[in-house]
């Protein structure tokens, strides 16, 4: 199928900038990775008070970098592409943007979060649960090895975010 990696292969960074730079031009528009405003502290960018509370409960007290940068894009609804590396707060950062956004009163699936793996995709759900506590959040992980039954049923019941 097109577009698929093989397994086993290794994402390569600068070979999607450079297909994303020539995919945006084409159509006139331009691809930058950097977002001018940056943010000292987590109370200075906006945030739900539950939101808030959700983020000093799971241990965070100052924003990573790219923490800094990245949360408030995503509440804005911007298009977000972050790379850091391991344990830098990315998963934290677009779950708090996506947390920020959703209408909890609406308890329908309003974001859709795909993940290459089973583990990683345990990994969000776990996080987006943790960080919205205070909120209410309906999350629920749908991963191969686990009853599609049970899936099923916990979908029917109404989620707010979905990963897989």
């Amino acid at each position: 199928m097109a577009g698929m990696a093989t397994e086993g292969s290794q994402f390569d960074a600068r070979q999607y900038d450079s297909k994303m730079n020539d995919l945006l031009s084409a159509e006139g528009q331009d691809f930058f990775t950097s977002y001018d405003e940056v943010y000292d502290s987590f109370d200075s960018m906006g945030l739900q008070e539950n939101l808030l509370r959700g983020i000093y409960a799971y241990g965070f007290e100052k924003p990573s970098a790219i923490q800094q940068r990245g949360i408030v894009p995503f509440c804005k609804g911007l298009d977000v592409i972050q790379q850091a590396q391991s344990g830098t707060g990315k998963t934290a950062t677009f779950c708090s943007g996506i947390l920020q956004q959703l209408d909890y009163g609406l308890v329908e699936c309003q974001a859709l979060v795909l993940a290459p793996t089973r583990e990683l995709a345990q990994q969000i759900e776990k996080v987006m649960r943790a960080l919205g506590d205070y909120l209410g959040v309906k999350v629920h992980a749908c991963v191969g090895g686990t009853s599609v039954r049970e899936d099923q049923r916990i979908l029917s019941a109404g989620v707010h975010v979905v990963v897989g």
